[in-house]
């Protein structure tokens, strides 16, 4: 990376001492920024030479100091050169580290990233689900990606850090990596974590994060209407892989179960409640919080259709489970089959549940966002505007219709 740099001694007059002698300074600049330290020498003003900085003559006292001077020169000239071969990123304040020692155990990004992902991969399955270990994996890989490009270099030290590091980052992962706003932020979010952690490790002192805001943008969460599902639960399909797909989303539409709850459902989690009605009593892969549903007649039929299915029994689980990728492949063909014009993914499902059969029948917000497993009700409520926007577009069409009746009965 192309740099300047630039290496000076000179004498510090205004530091002078009682016997009129002045300390010697290294200066090292680099890119316009300074760094200064004391060669720990002092030298009479008299005999200090400013244009070629060093001491004058060659007496004893001034070939000692001349030499330690040089010696000091050669280390810089050396840690400038092996930071450019590593493709480290230069400053002058990391050349005098290097050469006081100062920092020498100093955190680096990637080198902290690590020991919080491996932490979390230790503990997947008690406090992780196996799809956080993997985010913050994503994460770690942009973080290291735009290094490289952007700074080229393999890694920086926390203390290097600053707010435009991090505008930088959002704008690297919008234009390079192709995130949308709402996944850009998300990986902010996890790298943000890396650095509290560093915060309270006490590793790094400034904040880069501390005047850095931007909210995720409300998306749409996509759902079926009731038509759209009752059209997908009465289609005849006879191909096997297909009906097991729809019947295992149409499950999800009134369960609210994501993908990763319901291929880890077994019947052990079904059992009767306190209303003497069959439940399913689970715990949300993604966030460990309580998920316990009231079975609804049409999921406690679809169990019983599976009940001696092979692959079922074999697995131990409630219904056929195939990758999260396949079923979301096999729901664009049912979506064609069924003629419904949306993207249909198995998502949908849990939105589904959370929009036309729970919210827009009456439900109670507190009830789904419990049933959800939400930790916090504001997610919910996300589901509650959608149902909103639907009465909103229902009683418009109403006040259309009944402004034409009221308009034909005058014209009659």
């Amino acid at each position: 990376m192309n740099h300047t740099f630039s290496i000076i001694f000179y004498l510090k007059k205004d530091l002078r001492s009682s016997s009129k002698k002045a300390p010697i300074f290294l200066r090292i600049t680099v890119d316009g920024k300074r760094a200064e330290l004391s060669t720990k020498r002092t030298i009479d003003p008299k005999k200090w030479d400013v244009k070629a900085g060093k001491v004058k003559g060659n007496r004893e006292e001034a070939r000692v100091i001349n030499e330690h001077l040089s010696n000091l020169e050669h280390k810089v000239l050396k840690i400038h050169c092996a930071m450019d071969d590593a493709g480290e990123m230069i400053t002058a304040r990391k050349i005098k580290d290097k050469l006081t020692g100062v920092g020498a155990n100093r955190k680096t990004v990637l080198e902290v990233f690590r020991y919080h992902n491996e932490m979390v991969k230790a503990q997947i399955g008690k406090e992780f689900a196996s799809g956080t270990y993997k985010r913050f994996e994503t994460t770690y890989n942009h973080i290291e990606s735009f290094m490289k490009q952007q700074y080229r270099v393999d890694d920086m030290a926390l203390l290097e850090l600053k707010f435009q590091y991090i505008t930088e980052l959002e704008f690297y992962l919008k234009t390079v990596k192709n995130c949308n706003h709402n996944s850009t932020l998300k990986y902010i979010r996890n790298f943000r974590k890396i650095i509290n952690m560093a915060i309270k490790n006490e590793w790094v002192e400034k904040d880069p994060f501390m005047k850095y805001q931007v909210k995720l943008k409300e998306t749409k969460r996509g759902y079926l209407t009731e038509e759209e599902l009752d059209v997908l639960e009465s289609k005849v399909i006879r191909v096997e892989r297909l009906d097991q797909v729809r019947d295992v989303f149409v499950f999800c539409c009134y369960t609210g179960l994501a993908y990763v709850d319901i291929e880890k459902l077994s019947p052990k989690d079904i059992s009767k409640g306190i209303d003497g009605n069959y439940w399913i009593f689970t715990e949300r892969q993604k966030t460990g919080t309580d998920s316990n549903v009231p079975l609804l007649p049409k999921a406690i039929e679809l169990i019983e259709k599976y009940q001696s299915n092979p692959s079922v029994i074999h697995s131990n689980k409630i219904l056929p489970i195939i990758s999260n990728q396949k079923m979301n492949a096999y729901l664009k063909e049912l979506a064609t089959i069924c003629e419904i014009d949306k993207n249909l993914t198995f998502h949908m499902a849990r939105h589904t549940f959370a929009t036309t059969v729970t919210l827009t029948n009456g439900v109670p917000i507190e009830s789904v966002s419990s049933m959800l497993g939400h930790k916090n009700i504001k997610t919910t409520q996300i589901y509650a505007k959608v149902v909103q926007r639907k009465v909103s577009d229902d009683m418009m069409m109403l006040r259309n219709k009944l402004t034409g009746d009221s308009k034909k009965a005058i014209n009659q």
